[in-house]
């Protein structure tokens, strides 16, 4: 068994999925095997995939009912001990972060974690993640909102549900406070960022749908009245967004 089994799922997505190449061709830490799962692209995505020669590549493609449709099936295919997903755009922010994550897999935490730095589509760094991972995380941390990027956080693939395909925009946050339930421990790999998330994602282009899915989720976990009560408190996070410093 491979220690990681990195994820990239696509969609005719051979204009961005390049630098994702790069970044798990340029790793240093090798304990991993690389998942493509593919929604029967029309365009050269595989053929990029199959050009960059990556050791350890699977590639499966057929029709599918969406992305989390896609990271479902990913689950059931992957083979290796933790799974990360690097969807087409997203990379590693260093040729070391896998070798970073290695170094917390002792003992088999049920989550290794850490920052995310957004980059736009020429790989620019505009900035930091405007949530923050805490250095100590449980489930209970994410009735602050998605604390750490999905594609920072890297879980046990023997924890792992299936996502929730009733929501369309945030079923990664319903899965990751799911996980974290399960979870004794988690580990954090430091300040320094260890992805770079390409700001124009699926969450990005639905931003208010995601807003209103993720609330629902909130209630569910959470409750509803404390629920309520604590989005109130995050109207001058929300202000300060979107006035600017």
């Amino acid at each position: 068994m491979k220690l990681f089994t990195i994820v990239t799922v696509t969609w005719n997505a051979a204009e961005v999925i390049g630098p994702t190449l790069q970044s798990v061709r340029q790793q240093t830490c090798r304990d991993y095997e690389y998942l493509v799962v593919d929604g029967a692209s029309k365009d050269r995505t595989l053929d990029l995939v199959r050009e960059a020669n990556i050791e350890g590549t699977r590639i499966y493609s057929e029709p599918d009912k969406g992305l989390y449709d896609a990271m479902n099936k990913a689950i059931r295919l992957a083979e290796g001990k933790y799974l990360i997903w690097l969807n087409a755009g997203d990379r590693f922010a260093a040729p070391d972060s896998l070798a970073r994550l290695a170094a917390h897999a002792e003992g088999s935490p049920g989550v290794i974690y850490g920052q995310t730095q957004l980059v736009d589509a020429t790989g620019v760094v505009v900035g930091m993640r405007h949530l923050t991972a805490p250095a100590q995380l449980t489930a209970d941390s994410f009735k602050q909102g998605m604390l750490v990027c999905h594609q920072a956080f890297v879980a046990r693939r023997d924890l792992m549900p299936q996502y929730d395909l009733q929501y369309r925009f945030s079923a990664d946050y319903d899965w990751c406070v799911r996980v974290l339930k399960a979870s004794e421990r988690n580990e954090y790999v430091g300040d320094e960022p260890i992805i770079s998330f390409l700001t124009d994602g699926l969450t990005d282009k639905y931003h208010k749908k995601s807003l209103l899915e993720r609330f629902r989720i909130m209630c569910h976990h959470y409750g509803t009245l404390p629920t309520i009560i604590r989005h109130l408190g995050f109207l001058p996070r929300y202000l300060k967004r979107r006035i600017g410093p």
